[in-house]
């Protein structure tokens, strides 16, 4: 297919554009295959360059001769396109619903998108399985790299390589994966390095309503545990729903079948709940309207601040057993692509300082998200505004994230990222011009050939200029592990996201310019404070009637 038949009309002259808390432009509209871009004549003014992957829903509307396209995005700005002469508005309208709609993913933008800075480092390289098995190895030898899903057969939303106990090998994998929804047998998910203790991750256990039972899963989960020790099972589901599931084939461990392990029950809500929840909570910030009373009603009928809370909640949890308890963790829901990611994450970010520096959290995302199979292009393919009935759509990604931006929020200085690279991320879940959220699994990025055919965000965000640009000016290394609170009056709304296109972010930027010139101002006066130090010190070894008393 050619993206010039989708091009009605390519190019419209006196557009007029609105943008929140920008200067009304005039200029030329063009579409392109995969961009809406408006240019002025006028000096000092911004061209608007539009991503067709990032627009959720149009509308339009006619006054006459004038028709304005309302343009609402995944990254929930809302822009406004004046447009002179009707024929040209319903052109260029059906040409941006048809552009912003295509199915096939090798004709989206990352297939054509060729890099205009230096790639240092090819991200699709910088965080593989192996490596970071490497660690583990100086660590402890209890576990061992399985290549069993090298073709993706086992299991497909899985890696190629997965670490697992030593003791079991690939024929037991084999037979545990027809017992784990979707073939996602447990794996490891995190080392913690403080007591050997261990968390991992799978889909739930197909016990039915006969209570099938199966011996190799039995055995590799409590290979996990120390002598004389029990482990824990956090299902992210109410006992309620995991006893539903049985009817339907799926089900939990039971106590007969796994008397060393506990198992708890929480509440984190499935996909369908969570879209319902962002598109009440986004029209919510979106009406200006409202009086105090109607505004907090809405918040609260919205659930999201409830959602981060289950979520946190649940992931301190995890983090207790692991830290506090002395105790090895399983994390499952349903099919262990959605809330268990979102748990296992977010108690790394709790317990392990390096998942809290740029790299690491690179890193996380790319080993708990990427690879563990959340299916990105499925989740992220609507935002809030989208017309069309939701499929499989949830903003499970940027709950996670929000989830982060709390504990980031509350300890300030533990972070060497700030809240812009949270905010990045989001964007480029949603729609991005890196091949890197392409795609549902491992297996299908495979397929596609991303890593030879796409360039990745990482490679961008870790050149030098960028990191420079990301790193929080408060950051100090922090080797604790930090215990968020999640009581109600600790979570906030997350403004950088969610009021980011309602609201002027001029008084704030100025107050963080502010900051960054304390910070450097004071590192300054630091460094004449050691220089002087050091010459005291100097002149001390050389006149003894000057040292000091």
């Amino acid at each position: 297919m050619e993206f010039a038949e989708l091009i009605k009309t390519p190019r419209v002259d006196g557009v007029v554009l609105h943008r929140p808390f920008m200067p009304i432009v005039e200029g030329t509209l063009c579409l392109t295959g995969h961009h809406l871009i408006l240019s002025s004549r006028q000096d000092n003014t911004e061209e608007l360059w539009l991503l067709h992957s990032n627009i959720d829903s149009i509308e339009k509307r006619f006054v006459g001769s004038l028709g304005s396209i309302i343009v609402k995005c995944k990254d929930l700005r809302v822009i406004q396109l004046d447009i002179p002469g009707m024929e040209e508005c319903l052109n260029i309208s059906s040409s941006i619903e048809a552009l912003s709609t295509l199915d096939s993913v090798s004709l989206m933008y990352p297939f054509f998108y060729r890099p205009m800075f230096k790639v240092i480092e090819d991200g699709w390289n910088s965080f593989l399985p192996e490596d970071a098995f490497k660690d583990l190895e100086s660590l402890t030898d209890e576990w061992r790299l399985s290549e069993v899903n090298k073709d993706f057969s086992v299991c497909p939303s899985y890696p190629p390589l997965v670490a697992v106990p030593k003791d079991v090998d690939d024929d037991a994998l084999r037979k545990l994966a027809t017992f784990r929804h979707g073939g996602r047998f447990p794996v490891l998910s995190y080392y913690h390095k403080k007591n050997g203790m261990v968390m991992m991750r799978a889909g739930q256990p197909l016990t039915g309503t006969n209570g099938r039972r199966c011996k190799e899963d039995e055995k590799l989960i409590n290979a996990t545990l120390r002598l004389g020790k029990r482990g824990y099972i956090i299902d992210t589901r109410t006992l309620n729903v995991a006893q539903q599931a049985k009817a339907r084939g799926g089900g939990f461990e039971s106590e007969a079948n796994y008397p060393q392990w506990r198992r708890i029950h929480k509440n984190i809500e499935r996909s369908n709940v969570l879209q319902e929840s962002l598109i009440k909570l986004v029209e919510a910030c979106n009406d200006q309207s409202h009086s105090m009373d109607r505004w907090l009603s809405k918040l609260e009928a919205s659930s999201w601040q409830t959602h981060v809370k289950e979520i946190l909640t649940t992931a301190c949890l995890a983090a207790q057993c692991i830290d506090r308890e002395g105790a090895s963790v399983l994390v499952h829901g349903t099919e262990g692509t959605d809330s268990t990611l979102q748990v296992t994450s977010l108690a790394q970010i709790i317990l392990d300082p390096a998942c809290r520096t740029i790299r690491g959290f690179q890193g996380l995302v790319e080993r708990e998200w990427l690879q563990a199979g959340h299916p990105f292009q499925q989740r992220c393919a609507q935002s809030a505004y989208s017309n069309s009935k939701p499929r499989q759509e949830a903003p499970v990604f940027l709950l996670f994230l929000d989830c982060v931006w709390q504990i980031l929020r509350q300890f300030p200085c533990s972070f060497e990222f700030g809240e812009s690279f949270l905010v990045l991320l989001f964007e480029h879940a949603y729609a991005s011009q890196f091949g890197t959220f392409l795609g549902n699994s491992a297996a299908e990025r495979a397929k596609l050939s991303l890593p030879e055919k796409t360039v990745s965000l990482w490679s961008w965000v870790n050149r030098p200029q960028e990191l420079e640009r990301l790193t929080n000016p408060l950051y100090e290394s922090n080797s604790l592990v930090i215990w968020p609170s999640v009581a109600p009056q600790s979570l906030l709304l997350w403004e950088g996201v969610f009021l980011r296109w309602n609201r002027s972010s001029k008084c704030l930027d100025e107050a963080y310019e502010e900051m960054v010139h304390i910070i450097e101002y004071n590192k300054e006066l630091q460094n004449k404070v050691n220089s002087l130090r050091r010459q005291l010190a100097q002149l001390e070894t050389e006149d003894p009637l000057l040292q000091t008393p």
